[in-house]
């Protein structure tokens, strides 16, 4: 368990808190590219407690700015985009994507009050799909070249997904392999939606979760955050995964790819009792095929307009309870991500870790709070936050991979992981 201290360093995000300045230092999603088309209406976004606006200028250039003008912070979403920049409708302030104050109609000119204004802005980059913001002091480090981020177009597809908790907790989620053998477990399951497991014989994942129930659970720091290694015994053979927590607020698992590939996913904060978790799911050896748009698209249904799960707290996610009798251990559908929002929300806005129980299945969760901590401290302390690349050649991450298959019998998962690793390098 950690202390009350302790938790408040890992959820309070907000402008100023240690753990708001630590998630500064990283380049961090803002919006879908989709919900900024050309011509398109400024966007209000709020990140980590902060009240922003997101826009495209008259050139197609990308802008984040405070929300509210620096004059009499009337609201610029609602301002007209035009002449370079964004324009408040109260008095015809214009602001450029930089913050500059380019134009004060109601002013003298002679007064030069122009140069004397520099509102809030932060430097945009849209990649894969999404706009992504650095929100820090300094200058920005190299954007992440994580595969999902410059993979090939048709080999990546993204959403995201509103929470009603804090970021921190909802991560901690993916970092738990002993978790799917239970709350995920269904029947039925269509097999052309999902691609089995490499050495199976075609058996799909979660018939590997199911049939070892308590797997084995090693965690190892790297560089980028925690390697987590997960193993299952089925048929006198070796079920293996190599999942990852990634520095600052970040995971990947093997999702529908089964290792040909993974899902990323990135918990940003709205404020500290709610965020979005931003979806990827990007396969490496080709475009998407039918299936997984199918299946993506099964996603996306569980969400309204907003990007807001259909099934939520306020309807108990449509729990079935006859379906639990058949075919549904959780009763809330097939799609996982609902099954686990309807677990790390029910946990509380923000779930006290100083209550807690953790056993030997929590490794990986104690390694990467171990890591945050750490890394909050040491920007705490004035020095660079961890996972951040200042030069090309830091920034490459080979690695950083998923791995999902059964091994021959009686292989060595060790030995096999470290030949794997050596290839990657």
């Amino acid at each position: 368990m950690l202390s009350q201290e302790e938790n408040d360093l890992l959820t309070r995000t907000g402008p100023g808190t240690p753990g708001g300045n630590f998630l500064r230092r990283y380049w961090q999603p803002v919006a879908l590219s989709e919900e900024l088309p050309a011509n398109g209406a400024p966007l209000p976004v709020r990140i980590m407690s902060e009240d922003l606006v997101l826009y495209r200028d008259d050139q197609g250039q990308l802008g984040l700015l405070g929300l509210h003008c620096s004059h009499r912070r009337a609201d610029l979403s609602y301002g007209r985009v035009e002449n370079g920049g964004l324009r408040c409708l109260y008095h015809g302030w214009l602001f450029d994507r930089r913050g500059n104050c380019l134009e004060q109609p109601c002013e003298p000119v002679g007064k030069r009050f122009c140069e004397k204004v520099h509102h809030p802005a932060y430097p945009c980059r849209e990649q894969a799909g999404i706009v992504f913001a650095y929100m820090g002091p300094g200058e920005a480090p190299c954007f992440p070249a994580y595969e999902p981020l410059v993979a090939p177009p048709g080999h990546v597809l993204v959403t995201k997904i509103f929470h009603e908790c804090n970021y921190f907790q909802a991560n901690e989620g993916n970092l738990d392999p002993s978790h799917v053998s239970y709350l995920h477990r269904q029947g039925d399951v269509p097999a052309n939606l999902k691609r089995p497991v490499p050495g199976t014989g075609g058996k799909l994942p979660l018939a590997l979760y199911e049939a070892d129930m308590a797997p084995e659970i090693d965690a190892e720091e790297t560089d980028y955050g925690v390697r987590i290694f997960s193993t299952r015994q089925t048929d006198g053979r070796t079920f293996f995964r190599v999942t990852n927590f990634v520095l600052p607020n970040k995971a990947t698992i093997p999702g529908p790819m089964s290792g040909d590939g993974y899902n990323m996913y990135w918990h940003v904060p709205i404020d500290d009792t709610h965020h979005w978790r931003y979806d990827m799911v990007f396969r490496r050896s080709a475009p998407m095929e039918e299936k997984d748009i199918v299946r993506n698209q099964e996603i996306l249904d569980e969400l309204d307009a907003d990007y807001r799960p259909k099934r939520n707290k306020a309807n108990r996610y449509l729990q079935d309870r006859e379906s639990m009798k058949t075919w549904s251990f959780s009763g809330m559908g097939r799609i996982f991500n609902v099954q686990d929002s309807a677990i790390v929300e029910g946990s509380g806005p923000i779930v006290d870790r100083t209550r807690e129980f953790l056993g030997p299945s929590d490794r990986a969760i104690i390694a990467a709070r171990r890591q945050v901590l750490r890394g909050i401290r040491e920007v705490e302390a004035g020095r660079e936050a961890p996972h951040v690349a200042r030069s090309p050649e830091r920034n490459r991450y080979p690695d950083l991979t998923v791995i999902s298959e059964v091994l021959a019998s009686g292989a060595d998962w060790r030995t096999h992981w470290k030949n794997r690793l050596a290839a990657l390098r």
